[in-house]
């Protein structure tokens, strides 16, 4: 069965995003021995734009085929007139208000979300990057099977949490941690059962 891995930037205190959603402010980070890291070992969560300009967008993907991302997240795309951020994996997009998807590579979920990554689950193929955001996540907590978290060193004080959702526990276990010279930290986590 595939898996549903939340692959996230975030901040020290565990934001994604200023409240308004952007998330420019990490970008100075992709440098060093973490942009090696993230064009090596993560290339199929890199936007399709990122990876025509670093020369690997003939990359194949090895770890996900598919994509899900909120209204909000895709919002930033279509701000730049990119209608297929991830032009290199089968797109998502979970929205209420967008009627028609405005590209063909991409598919918007209007109905149940969390019943669409089961179904999704079910197929053969890759992984299924969840890309943001927090309330996407927070629809989906029951289906994340692995965390990603890519801790960026700032602190934002308040902003777009990782999960808009009402409290209760659920358990990961940590698989891994990395550590690199500008300071970002990738934790690895699956899911308890």
């Amino acid at each position: 069965m595939r898996k549903l891995s939340y692959f996230i930037a975030a901040s020290i205190d565990g934001f994604i995003g200023a409240p308004d959603g952007k998330a420019d402010f990490f970008t100075p980070f992709a440098v060093g021995d973490f942009l090696d890291y993230l064009k090596a070992e993560c290339p199929d969560t890199l936007p399709t734009p990122a990876r025509q300009a670093l020369g690997i967008d003939d990359t194949p993907n090895t770890e996900f085929d598919t994509i899900i991302q909120g209204r909000a997240s895709y919002d930033l795309a279509l701000d730049i007139k990119v209608t297929s951020p991830y032009a290199h994996l089968r797109e998502y997009v979970a929205s209420r208000s967008i009627k028609e998807s405005p590209d063909p590579n991409v598919e918007i979920v209007s109905g149940d979300v969390a019943a669409k990554i089961r179904e999704l689950k079910q197929e053969d193929g890759l992984g299924i990057y969840l890309c943001g955001g927090a309330s996407l996540a927070g629809q989906l907590l029951d289906e994340v099977d692995e965390l990603v978290i890519k801790t960026y060193p700032v602190i934002l004080g308040s902003g777009m949490p990782m999960f808009a959702a009402e409290f209760r526990i659920a358990d990961f276990a940590l698989d891994s941690v990395r550590t690199f010279d500008n300071g970002v930290l990738v934790r690895k986590y699956h899911r308890k059962h």
